[in-house]
């Protein structure tokens, strides 16, 4: 099991301790008036962790505190670990960025695009480009996800079954048959949108590899990064957080309902969103990124496709707010490109964001956020059980209070 322990004295490599103190200040807040039962952080430069602290509650009910091997859902912190099982196919020469996936999704193959009308009767045309590869690692292939809830294609999701799952039974190959019978939102390339494009990602890596995703995962990426606790449900019910939502006026209200499916071995392997991890299972993973794609003698990626998928592969270089839909995201839009499998800053200026160009990161559902500076050599971590992630602005206010405490 891997563990995850502060191993450097913060002004060895640059931090103010006395200012790292301020992230557990801030946050602790967020714990004392009730906005969050509790969260674990972790941050690290060079290799080295600096600052680990835990906060409260991982279950409220049974009054259960956060503890170094607590659970979490990582929901879309999954699509990083997606993206990079993809990249590890592409550099074996199994599959090519630019590969319609109808190659091994027939059901991709004749794919119509969205053109005007209701969710119940709209326009179509076929689409003129197939959605290929990068199409999926960028989210620009024009699928989409039935909880923006601000398209007639969306809706389409919903009324299939599709909101924040699937329909109780379905794989991700049935999944995958369905979301390709419903239009697109766009034509491929054409913009961003965030969307199921994960998903689908995963069912590639199933057919190119031979494998069920989390077999995948478990032979070539978890099992080489000891990611012993990573997996598709909780094996051990004790040690997950309890999942919340905001309860309007304040205060939290516990959300089992949808929860409750971290504790079952699910049907669907969602690679968009279905992994279970811990902070020390997760730290590890972020420094093989920052490693160049290789922790502990366990290489997974070459350096310069770890360079290559972090950087912006947005058309032109535009950021999300040029290229992209305004809806829900794990992101920022503004000075935000988007990589293989990873937000890309472009212009922290544009962001106002105190960071690096060049920095990566994604987040989950449940408000987790990880994020990579490249240029600092800075990893940070951030997990707690809230959802919609959007409620409170955790993400920003992280790197904010990471950065300013970086004194060398």
């Amino acid at each position: 099991m891997a563990e995850l322990k502060v191993d450097a004295d913060p002004g060895d490599v640059g931090f103010d301790a006395g200012r790292l103190a301020r992230i557990d200040e801030h946050f602790g807040r967020y714990v004392d008036d009730g906005r969050l039962a509790g969260w674990t952080v972790a941050v690290a430069r060079r290799g080295a962790v600096v600052h680990l602290a835990h906060r409260g509650l991982a279950d409220v009910e049974a009054a259960r505190p956060v503890a170094d091997d607590t659970l979490w859902r990582i929901y879309s912190m999954t699509k990083p670990i997606t993206s990079v099982a993809a990249l590890m196919l592409h550099e074996r020469g199994l599959l090519q960025l630019t590969d319609p996936i109808s190659r091994w999704i027939p059901a991709f193959a004749d794919l119509r695009v969205y053109r005007g009308g209701s969710a119940a009767n709209p326009g179509t045309a076929p689409a003129t480009e197939p959605v290929r590869v990068w199409h999926l690692l960028t989210h620009t292939a024009g699928l989409t996800y039935g909880f923006h809830h601000a398209h007639p294609v969306d809706e389409m999701y919903r009324s299939h079954g599709f909101e924040f799952g699937v329909p109780s039974g379905m794989d991700l190959a049935a999944a995958c048959d369905a979301w390709a019978g419903i239009p697109l939102v766009h034509e491929p390339g054409a913009e961003w949108n965030y969307s199921v494009a994960t998903d689908v990602l995963g069912r590639v890596v199933e057919v190119v590899s031979g494998q069920p995703l989390d077999a995948f995962f478990a032979e070539h990426i978890t099992g080489p990064l000891d990611m012993a606790d990573t997996a598709f449900h909780a094996a051990d019910a004790d040690r997950l957080a309890a999942l919340y939502v905001p309860k309007p006026g304040g205060g939290l209200h516990r959300h089992d309902r949808m929860g409750a499916a971290a504790l079952r071995e699910p049907t669907f392997l969602s690679g968009g969103g279905g992994l279970v991890s811990t902070a020390a299972d997760y730290h590890r993973f972020t420094q093989m990124l920052a490693r160049g794609g290789e922790l502990d003698g366990a290489r997974l990626l070459g350096p310069r496709t770890v360079a290559y998928a972090t950087r912006n592969h947005l058309p032109g270089g535009a950021d999300l707010q040029d290229f992209g839909r305004p809806i829900f995201a794990e992101s920022n839009y503004a000075g935000v490109g988007f990589g293989l499998g990873f937000s890309v800053v472009v212009d922290p200026a544009a962001g106002k964001a105190v960071t690096s160009t060049g920095e990566y990161a994604w987040g989950g559902l449940a408000s987790t956020a990880f994020y990579v500076d490249p240029v600092e050599e800075i990893t940070a971590m951030f997990f707690t059980q809230l959802m919609p992630s959007s409620t409170y602005p955790i993400r920003p206010q992280l790197r904010t209070l990471v950065n300013q405490a970086l004194v060398a």
